[in-house]
């Protein structure tokens, strides 16, 4: 294992986000904030405990979660795809580094980023509403599992994506909808039953409600099955990469 490979790729991509500080971690702060300002202040306070918890603590580990597969995707994606754009990837690959050590030195940068924001978001949180988390253990797992696979899916994403207007269709497109619809702001509970069956397709479903279960105690899936589903997704991220440095997809040409 060659660690100074991972080291250099690893601080590199660090050195980015401290040169884009004020996008990388001020930008995720105000904008939560100002969720909890219309969401927890303005509607949460004309509308009932969900739960048995108030609705502002309600929603803030789906906040996280918004949050976190944003700054994963995002910063997974862009880390391999510029020095695709700029020509650089192919020193990386002539190099003698395998393809472990650049997923690790990439995807490890991506996932410390969303984790220091996610657990800064967590912070601003707490000073908006009362948090308790009831399980720290699995609030962790599932904190590192979720960043880790979503880094990686990020990664993939860079590696897929061929200009800057498809790097950004999942981020901007894809995600937020699937995290809004995925019980982040309600519990799946209070919908028809026909819509509570099309809300389990949604997989940011089973990250939230596990997610939440940590704090409250509450999830609209067992969370056993919600740990199942982020290590499956895992998985299928890691076949795929492989794949992908195998065949040159995308890499070569």
């Amino acid at each position: 294992m060659n660690f100074e490979a991972i080291r250099s790729i690893y601080a590199f991509e660090m050195a980015r986000t401290r040169r884009t500080l004020l996008q990388s971690v001020v930008s995720p702060v105000i904008t939560t904030s100002l969720y909890f300002i219309v969401f927890g202040a303005a509607i949460g306070s004309r509308m009932q405990e969900v739960g048995g918890v108030s609705y502002g603590a309600f929603i803030a580990p789906g906040l996280i979660m918004l949050t976190l597969l944003n700054q994963c995707i995002g910063n997974g994606s862009f880390g391999i795809y510029f020095p695709k754009f700029t020509g650089t990837i192919y020193e990386i690959l002539s190099s003698p580094i395998s393809m472990i050590e650049i997923v690790i030195g990439y995807v490890g940068a991506a996932a410390t980023k969303g984790l220091i924001v996610g657990t800064i978001i967590l912070i601003t949180a707490s000073l908006f509403v009362d948090i308790s988390i009831k399980h720290p253990f699995m609030m962790v797992l599932f904190f590192v599992l979720t960043a880790v696979s979503f880094s990686l899916f990020g990664f993939m994403i860079g590696i897929w994506a061929k200009d800057f207007e498809q790097l950004n269709l999942f981020p901007m497109l894809i995600v937020p909808p699937l995290v809004f619809l995925g019980g982040s702001f309600y519990s799946i509970e209070m919908l028809p039953p026909f819509w509570q069956t099309v809300s389990h397709f949604n997989p940011v479903l089973y990250l939230v409600s596990g997610f939440r279960w940590s704090f409250y105690e509450i999830a609209d899936v067992n969370p056993v099955v919600s740990l199942v589903i982020v290590l499956g997704f895992l998985v299928a991220c890691l076949s795929i990469t492989a794949w992908i440095f195998k065949t040159g997809y995308k890499l070569k040409n």
